[in-house]
């Protein structure tokens, strides 16, 4: 029951922080939006880091993981925030949901087994990726205005997918060794480092009244949603990966409700190949 709950809470976390992210980045920009939120994740998980256990004795491999995870999490969020600020929640999300079998095909890369159960579950969610990113009839043909927009948010989902893809293996490696803590603190320190910063610098460190409660809320549920799964995970690794990753199913039935979008038939049936193919390979992997 943990497990389940755990990972229902993450998916709901990781929805809200979808959901909000794609209206923030269309009130301030994905830069500004991404230095929010991981400031305010850096201050929702200092207290954590700072009263909790330590990470111990961390070799030079571990460190270098650290950095890996930690970029390329902030990384994967900010080109995700890119293509929520011009594309649709359903398209987007669930294109960057597939960060775990980008992980997959990482290892088997590394040198892990390919058994043909998995080799299918990769197929099916590369097509629908495909499906996914296929423009739906309400949306702009090549050669019109908005074309390229529609096109470009797919393959900010797809260079989303990736980065995550990348985070997720390098944080493999540390997951039980390591405080959850201290895993997610470097992703929110790289953002701050590498965005919040130089944009506070340079003055461009923006924020709005309308768009603060969104930000606020998207760093908060993005931690609390890696919290959520973490906890489930120990009763459960398979169940927890399975339900967290229908975050993607969350945000896009919340866009429809809430913001009105629409995908077409061929788009749905995509996104839902994407879901499926995902819990699949979770139960696999684990």
């Amino acid at each position: 029951m943990l497990a389940i709950l755990g990972g229902v809470g993450a998916a709901l976390a990781w929805g809200a922080a979808t959901l909000c992210s794609s209206r923030s980045t269309r009130l301030i920009g994905p830069s500004p939006v991404l230095a929010w939120v991981m400031l305010v994740g850096l201050v929702a998980v200092a207290p954590f880091v700072v009263l909790g256990p330590g990470p111990g004795r961390l070799s030079g491999g571990d460190v270098a993981w650290l950095v890996v995870g930690g970029v390329g999490n902030a990384g994967g969020l900010l080109i995700e925030y890119a293509g929520l600020r011009i594309g649709k929640v359903g398209v987007v999300a669930p294109i960057a949901s597939t960060e775990g079998a980008i992980a997959a095909v990482i290892a088997i890369l590394a040198g892990e087994t390919l058994s043909g159960a998995v080799a299918l579950t990769l197929a099916v969610i590369v097509a629908g990726v495909v499906l996914t990113s296929r423009p739906s009839a309400d949306e702009p043909r090549r050669g019109e205005a908005g074309h390229r927009d529609a096109r470009l948010a797919a393959l900010c989902g797809v260079a989303a997918a990736l980065s995550f893809g990348v985070s997720l293996y390098g944080i493999g490696h540390l997951s039980g060794d390591v405080p959850a803590a201290w895993i997610v603190l470097p992703a929110r320190l790289a953002g701050v480092l590498m965005v919040a910063l130089p944009l506070l610098v340079a003055g461009r460190l923006t924020l709005t009244r309308a768009a603060a409660p969104f930000v606020v809320i998207a760093g908060l549920c993005e931690v609390i949603g890696f919290a959520s799964y973490t906890a489930g995970a120990q009763h459960g690794i398979a169940i927890a990966a399975v339900l967290s990753s229908q975050f993607a199913a969350v945000a896009a039935l919340a866009a429809f409700v809430v913001f009105g979008e629409r995908l077409a038939r061929h788009q749905v049936l995509g996104v839902a190949a994407i879901l499926c193919g995902v819990a699949v390979l979770s139960v696999l992997q684990a």
